[in-house]
């Protein structure tokens, strides 16, 4: 796992990057939140849409509920960066819009549009 951290205005957003899964459950959505935060003070993250398993992506599974809600009651904002196009389920559409209608996670194309969205969050 590698965190970069990027100061666009006055709130620091942390970059983190990895070639493996970093978030597989609840648990380990909260230690990366936790170890992320400790290193670089960052409460807004940006990370790559590879990092989740894929039954995050899975509605079914309630797992994309748990780990966000998480991220919601820590006070912490998430940028999600990937190509969603691939996801075809109305559900999971509606989910990725109703996000990126709030404040706190949002469902991205590229990292300038993460940085923006989190500078304005």
């Amino acid at each position: 796992m590698n965190i970069q951290v990027i100061q666009h205005t006055s709130v620091p957003i942390a970059r983190v990057t990895s070639d493996s899964i970093l978030i597989f459950d609840v648990d380990s959505a909260l230690d990366l939140m936790a170890s992320v935060h400790y290193q670089s003070g960052a409460r807004r993250l940006i990370l790559d849409s590879s990092v989740f398993d894929g039954r995050f992506f899975d509605l079914k599974t309630r797992l994309a509920g748990d780990i966000l809600q998480k991220f919601v009651n820590y006070q912490t904002k998430l940028a999600i960066i990937g190509d969603f196009s691939v996801y075809t389920s109305k559900s999971m559409r509606d989910f990725m819009r109703e996000s990126n209608s709030g404040c706190d996670v949002f469902f991205v194309g590229d990292e300038m549009e993460a940085i923006a969205r989190l500078s304005r969050a």
